[in-house]
């Protein structure tokens, strides 16, 4: 049953304002509004999906807005670092374009024979850029950012952990993961022999636990082929007996299946064959509310009761950075 899990799918975090979570992940850094529409077990909360130019698993950053929702903090039993993959050479330019845009951010460091920065959105949850000279997906962007320059998907998610044995066993043994590297308290796992889309767990048995709130991530999501491999996993899951999975949720773009892992982040196992063109064109994503079927009828009351959000990537232009 090898190739159940190919790598990541999606991360969903918390923020406590849409505009700002659209100016930011758009308009700084570049991602695609890739689906606007509602929490599926909220509607009256947007669910934002950021990624490449089609939304291809393993791009997606996905956001629930609370308006005026307390910051959370960061800490064990979380997925506390999101890291995006760039070009190589772009490492530089990114400097100058957080600066541009007041985005404080630590200077460069070295992990793997990889170089990153680390930052934070205005929510603080913890961002990266990785220098990845092996990534050959393309980036997007909407013109504000030189193609060369821009965001191609994950590299990778960090989940801090007091105890990191039974999520690594987990990883392995059910979710198709082989260790691919160690540094320090750091472990590093892969799917499916990229040089990205890897779980780092940082074991870290003397820090604090995480508590929920903007600036947190909600859930991190991994990748099955479709409906068949899906079913295939759960059955996988349920004879280990180390999680419990839950059943199947229609999420219309991908199907889902959740199970907490042994040090207590949210994870899901979402299908890679719907998509999000089954209500949209490819070069209209992102632009309408797009409601499931079933909120049809409440789209009068949704529209009136969602804060209006606009897409406005000119005022994010690079134009003062110079390029090399």
């Amino acid at each position: 049953m090898k190739g159940l899990i190919t790598g990541l799918h999606h991360v969903t975090a918390l923020t406590s304002d849409a505009q700002e979570n659209l100016d930011f992940y758009s308009g700084v850094l570049g991602l695609r509004l890739v689906k606007k529409t509602v929490n599926f077990d909220a509607p009256e909360v947007y669910h934002l999906y950021f990624g490449n130019g089609t939304g291809d698993p393993g791009t997606i950053l996905t956001f629930f807005p609370y308006k005026g929702m307390p910051r959370g903090r960061k800490g064990n039993g979380q997925v506390t670092v999101t890291s995006f993959s760039i070009n190589e050479n772009s490492i530089g330019y990114w400097m100058k374009r957080l600066s541009l845009f007041n985005v404080d951010y630590n200077e460069p460091r070295e992990r793997f024979q990889e170089t990153y920065i680390y930052f934070e959105d205005f929510d603080g949850l913890g961002l990266e850029l990785v220098a990845n000279a092996n990534d050959p997906r393309p980036g997007f962007t909407y013109g504000n950012i030189p193609e060369i320059h821009s965001v191609k998907g994950f590299h990778s998610v960090t989940l801090s952990e007091e105890y990191y044995e039974r999520t690594a066993g987990l990883l392995m043994s059910q979710m198709d993961h082989d260790l691919v590297g160690e540094e320090d308290n750091r472990y590093r796992f892969g799917a499916g022999g990229t040089s990205y889309g890897f779980t780092d767990i940082l074991h870290q048995p003397n820090y604090y636990h995480g508590r929920g709130g903007a600036g947190t991530i909600h859930h991190v999501a991994y990748a099955t082929p479709d409906d068949k491999t899906q079913y295939e996993f759960r059955e996988k899951l349920l004879g280990g007996g180390l999680v419990s999975p839950t059943p199947v949720v229609d999420r219309q773009y991908f199907h889902s299946v959740y199970f907490r892992e042994p040090g207590g982040v949210l994870f899901e196992a979402a299908t890679c064959n719907i998509g999000f063109t089954l209500d949209e064109p490819a070069d209209r994503l992102g632009e309408e509310l797009r409601l499931p079927p079933w909120e049809e009828k409440n789209r009068i009351s949704l529209e009136r009761e969602l804060e209006h959000i606009e897409l406005n990537t000119d005022k994010f232009s690079d134009a003062q950075i110079q390029h090399n």
